[in-house]
């Protein structure tokens, strides 16, 4: 028999779902004499088997083994508990027999036992077992081990036989889910394991410390974060009844049914306790009860405030809230002893959203060209949901690419399907589609201006992308220098100097999301309603940071407070400070603002700690002036006698926007003299042109300074 050793159980990569591995340390490999690919003996309350492969370099020197979930749930063990192996003889699999756990999909044609066959090829398996296996369209299906030959454990190979009984219908798996299936919510999904997890498997501990377990967690977040799937990967890994509760399914238009209801699926939960009731958007049915009017709302979060906390003891049930508006939910519902503990479930950072790439990914036939970092980098602001239906269109874009290269008409071969594959512009058409769901509501876009056309100012760009750029893209290296952010920056100019131009390029270089708020979009007739309005964007930008908050023409929306406030706009320009001062330096949400009139823009935003840096574009001078030029006739067909340095002389005092419609009016001028001489536009096809004259005509059209 070979050495034992004894490891703590840690959750897997995503990349290791459904690939059989245990992973440890190299060390502990040599300790039990084994090399890639030697099968292990994992002997928790029950016994399986797992290929060992040596752990990521973060892993090393922690005595743990990283586990998938399905092989975890095989030797009865939960993650963090304690696990015996040992290394054992490899043997071959002459035959195995498989019975599914789904009714629903038959396995009696001879092409699925292939695909079977094809997937299951290197598993190890031992009596017993539940094997999941990706199907068609990324769905999953469970198989229990039913018998080997020969007995113990084996490793299917080539040569194996598999067999596939009838269906057992007595668990339903489709609603399963694992911790390896939520991305980027770690520290979330470790503080409900805390609560969830540990009360319903180890009460004694509890009764020990003397310390009532937790009885419920609200969670709350945007839509998409991933609320519902953590409470059905913690009801899983629990083994618990998880009882799945809707608003519409409780409230019924006859007196008193809606109460029964709830009391109905609580003494549900008691007889199958240990039980998880998850209430998906309770804000639904537990409403604040001060702005509800209907008497049925009032009556059931009444009877849910008893249930939850009332004079009876619920035992060993753990309720489960889930909302992305906490502020509607009825106040009693969410103090210590009903809601104990209210988690926040935020939109993932770079390396949450990388993860839940990697999740969503691994069952997709992805080429060599795809950059799952880069795609982590360029989605900012993207929920777990936007992940999925982003990788989703990237597949629909790859079928539409490979559509008419496929013969429909004889029978897909092998060599076809290897063809089918998602390159990585398939992803990139996938995320010109897809928009974030945090700001939908919101005029958020991805800019696509380039430094490059911005004329002139080298200075000031150069100054601007080292404050606003190196800060969003260099995070560690300012944590490192203890950096802190600048909040705001007030660009100020003469019309047409190029500042929105410049807050547009530096959204689209830095990678930033952009959001541009006009004062139309806040301004209502309601009391109150522009202050809440912008207390929203500013949620919002924080919510898909790293975000650029760009407000166009400040001095319409925070002009200089008067002594009679007739129009409401003190309000608003108090509620804009306060938003600034409550920015902290890790939002990541930096305030770009412009105007023509700074002298009419309230003073308390203009000090430093709102507006850290007031930058005046000036009026471009001839070398500036020449280089616009150049920008603006770069794909134009010019003439010989077109002379760039003259036209520059000519333009003195002129801006940005006034050379840019000198360009138009002059290839207006051009189109006008073409289309005139009809009769010769044939022949004169290959040579038009914007000759000096053109430029003479634009240059009488705008009225320059």
């Amino acid at each position: 028999m070979g050495k034992t050793l004894s490891f703590r159980v840690a959750d897997a990569m995503p990349e290791d779902v459904g690939q059989g591995y245990i992973r440890l340390d190299n060390a502990d490999m040599d300790k039990l004499e084994a090399i890639i690919g030697d099968i292990l003996e994992i002997q928790g309350r029950k016994t399986t088997v797992a290929k060992v492969v040596p752990c990521f370099s973060q892993f090393k020197e922690q005595s743990i083994a990283q586990i998938e979930s399905i092989i975890r749930e095989n030797a009865g063990i939960g993650i963090d508990e304690r696990v015996t192996v040992r290394k054992i003889a490899r043997q071959a699999a002459q035959t195995v027999v498989l019975s599914p756990l789904d009714v629903t999909i038959d396995f009696s044609d001879a092409q699925d036992i292939k695909h079977l066959e094809r997937v299951l090829n290197g598993l190890p398996l031992i009596t017993g077992d539940r094997v999941k296996v990706n199907l068609a369209g990324a769905r999953s299906q469970y198989f229990t081990v039913i018998g080997t030959a020969p007995q113990g454990a084996v490793v299917v190979n080539a040569g194996t036989k598999l067999k596939v009984t009838k269906a057992d219908a007595s668990e339903d798996r489709s609603f399963r889910a694992c911790y390896e299936d939520v991305g980027g919510l770690d520290k979330e999904l470790q503080r409900i394991r805390e609560m969830v997890e540990l009360p319903l498997k180890y009460p004694e501990i509890f009764r020990q410390l003397g310390v009532e377990a937790p009885k419920g967690v609200l969670l709350y977040g945007p839509p998409g974060t991933g609320k519902t799937l953590m409470a059905r990967a913690v009801s899983s890994e629990t083994n618990a009844a998880f009882l799945h509760v809707n608003g519409p399914e409780i409230i019924n238009k006859f007196y008193g049914e809606s109460e029964a209801r709830i009391r109905e699926i609580f003494e549900t939960a008691q007889r199958r306790a240990p039980a998880i009731i998850f209430i998906d958007e309770i804000d639904a049915i537990a409403p604040k009860r001060t702005d509800v009017i209907g008497d049925v709302e009032k009556r059931v979060v009444a009877q849910l405030l008893a249930l939850m906390d009332g004079l009876k003891s619920r035992g060993q049930v753990i309720v489960i809230g889930a909302t992305n508006v906490p502020e509607m939910v009825d106040p009693a519902l969410r103090r210590p002893g009903r809601f104990d503990r209210e988690l926040s479930i935020n939109p993932p950072d770079r390396f949450g959203r990388l993860k839940i790439f990697k999740i969503h990914t691994r069952l997709m036939t992805i080429d060599s060209s795809v950059n799952i970092e880069k795609l982590a980098q360029m989605t900012h602001g993207f929920v777990g949901a936007d992940i999925a239906i982003l990788c989703k269109e990237a597949g629909m874009n790859a079928v539409r690419r490979l559509l008419p290269q496929i013969n429909f008409s004889e029978e897909l071969k092998a060599n076809d399907l290897i063809k089918l594959t998602i390159n990585m512009n398939d992803f990139y058409a996938a995320f010109r589609e897809v928009e974030p769901t945090a700001t939908r509501e919101f005029f958020s876009e991805r800019p696509s201006t380039k430094w490059e056309q911005v004329g002139g100012m080298a200075d000031i760009k150069r100054n601007l992308q080292a404050m606003i750029e190196m800060p969003l893209q260099h995070l560690e290296l300012c944590k490192a220098l203890q950096h802190n952010m600048p909040k705001g920056f007030l660009l100020t100019g003469r019309p047409g100097t190029g500042k929105t131009l410049m807050v547009r390029a530096l959204a689209a270089s830095s990678e930033a999301h952009f959001i541009s708020v006009d004062a139309a979009t806040l301004n209502s007739r309601w009391f109150g309603e522009a202050e809440k309005g912008l207390r929203l964007i500013f949620k919002r930008a924080k919510q898909i940071a790293p975000c650029i908050l760009f407000f166009d023409e400040i001095d319409a929306l925070a002009p200089i407070r008067a002594v009679t406030d007739r129009n409401g706009t003190d309000r608003l320009v108090s509620q804009l400070l306060l938003e600034l001062d409550s920015l902290m330096d890790s939002a990541h949400v930096i305030v770009v603002a412009a105007t023509n009139r700074p002298d009419m823009v309230d003073p308390a935003l203009m000090r430093p700690g709102r507006f850290d840096y007031i930058v005046e574009l000036p009026v471009p001078g001839v070398a500036e002036r020449l280089e616009i030029f150049k920008i603006h006739t770069a794909k134009m067909p010019l003439t010989e006698d077109v002379d760039l340095n003259e036209l520059t002389k000519a333009t003195e005092g002129a801006v940005g926007s006034d050379i840019e419609a000198i360009c138009k009016h002059a290839s207006l001028s051009a189109m006008k003299r073409y289309v005139s001489n009809l009769q010769n536009i044939a022949a004169l096809s290959e040579i038009y042109k914007v000759s000096d004259e053109d430029f003479g005509y634009g240059l009488r059209q705008v009225s320059l300074k």
